[in-house]
């Protein structure tokens, strides 16, 4: 897999989808987790653009990929997604690794 400029800042970061009572809090888990959506550039062997994508521990990354099972329902983890994708966004808009 390729490491890019944002896959590899999202070492040791903290957890932006933070999925309740799933979340392990641990930053040294956290990885980009590309999020899926009709219309963007993704599909069979193609992942989306890394700014469609939230920093994530590797808890929450197994609930949004459904790998594991939660007590919330698929659009409650693609709401939790998006909303971690958001903020991703704005902490490296801040940070200046991204123009806004």
């Amino acid at each position: 897999m390729r490491q890019t400029k944002l896959t590899k800042a999202a070492r040791g970061r903290d957890c932006q989808v933070r999925v309740p009572g799933v979340c392990n809090g641990d930053p040294e888990t956290t990885v980009l987790a590309h999020f899926r959506l009709s219309g963007t550039r993704c599909g069979a062997g193609l992942k989306p653009h890394d700014l469609q994508a939230a920093w994530a521990c590797s808890a929450c990354h197994d609930a949004v990929d459904a790998r594991s099972k939660t007590e919330f329902s698929r659009d409650e983890l693609r709401v939790m997604h998006m909303e971690g994708v958001v903020r991703t966004i704005d902490i490296l808009i801040s940070e200046g690794k991204v123009a806004a």
